[in-house]
């Protein structure tokens, strides 16, 4: 805010700018898309409890399936619910600064990460308790 009450448009950019005045990019990306930490880490944790479901499918043929299933299903749908929060953050900053384009992509992404989310878990809990009864 300056004196008067009104709102400043200019920011002060965090990231480095070139010589020409355009921003560089910093960090490893794939794409567009820049590779962080937590981002990695969901993406490992998505295609382990895949591949985690996939091995318990098709290997295990014991009493040991069930309960592979169901903490493979548990852990891929803490990951979709990780996503779909990200999503809901996303959304909100790009409805804020006023692209409503990525603000709908983003929103129908969550959603998508919401629904995979709330089935993942009802999997898991359905699974457990078949193997009480």
């Amino acid at each position: 805010m300056t004196r008067s009450g009104e709102r400043r448009n200019d920011r002060w950019q965090v990231s480095p700018r070139a010589a020409d005045g355009s921003r560089r990019r910093i960090g490893p990306h794939l794409g567009p898309l820049r590779i962080t930490p937590v981002r990695l880490a969901l993406a490992v944790a998505l295609v382990g409890s895949g591949l985690f479901n996939l091995l318990a499918v098709v290997i295990v043929r014991d009493e040991r399936q069930i309960p592979m299933l169901s903490a493979g299903f548990g852990v891929m749908g803490i990951v979709f619910a990780a996503l779909a929060l990200g999503g809901a953050i996303a959304t909100f900053r790009a409805g804020s600064e006023g692209r409503s384009g990525r603000a709908l992509l983003l929103a129908v992404a969550g959603g998508v990460a919401a629904v995979a989310a709330a089935g993942c878990f009802a999997a898991s809990v359905i699974l457990a308790l078949v193997l009480e009864g």
